[in-house]
This record gives C-alpha cells, sequence and structure tokens, in this order.
C-alpha cells in the first residue's frame, strides 16, 4: 500500500470511527491554498454543537514516533488556515459558530481520537 492509499484508509477509518461515537461527519479532503482539512465532523461536546476539525494520522508502528506526534506546530497553522477557509467557503459564522481542533491517530488496529488537541 502506498502512502497515498494509507492515507485513504485512514481517514476512512477514522470517518467510520467518528460516525459511531457520537460524531457525523460533513466533509473530508477539503483542500485549500496551503493544504487540506482530513475530516470536518459536527459533535455534541459540552453541551454544545461543535463544528470539528480533524486531522488523521495514521502509522503501523512508532518506529518514527506516535502518529499525534506528527501534527507539528507548522501543521496546526496550516489547519487552521483551512478551517477559516472552510468557514467563510461554507459561509457559516465564525463569530456563533464553536470550532474544535481534533487528532484522529490511528496506530495498528487502535485508534485514539483526541479532542481539542490544540487551539487557534
Amino acid at each position: 500500500m502506498n502512502t497515498r492509499e494509507k492515507g485513504k484508509r485512514g481517514e476512512e477509518i477514522a470517518a467510520e470511527y467518528v460516525n459511531s461515537h457520537g460524531g457525523r461527519v460533513i466533509d473530508s479532503n477539503f483542500y485549500f491554498k496551503g493544504g487540506e482539512i482530513d475530516l470536518v465532523a459536527k459533535e455534541k461536546w459540552l453541551g454544545e454543537d461543535y463544528l470539528c476539525f480533524v486531522e488523521v494520522k495514521m502509522r503501523d508502528n512508532t518506529e518514527a514516533g506516535y502518529p499525534e506526534e506528527a501534527v507539528t506546530l507548522a501543521k496546526q497553522k496550516k489547519i487552521i488556515k483551512g478551517a477559516l477557509a472552510y468557514m467563510n467557503y461554507r459561509k457559516i459564522p465564525a463569530d456563533l459558530t464553536p470550532i474544535r481542533f481534533d487528532v484522529i491517530a490511528v496506530l495498528g488496529d487502535e485508534v485514539k481520537w483526541i479532542k481539542n488537541a490544540f487551539t487557534a
């Protein structure tokens, strides 16, 4: 399986996980100038409906570290930029919409949903 196929498979696993654990994926692979948002989901969290921007990282083992460690500060900045582009494109009012940045780490058969992994 090449890198692109592995990434696609990781996103499928993550979407299934979100949909079966209280969230609902509403979009995937949103491309913007400078990057891509893997998944966009909605989930009720802390009593409010959140729009979640989800970065998916998948690894077979920890030789190169844990998947979530690949979401660097530079990557976080790109995701934040993408979230703003997405909200602008979909005409979602940023000042009225609670948002969250999540990471889903897939390590072998283990899936970990890290909610509110970082903030803007």
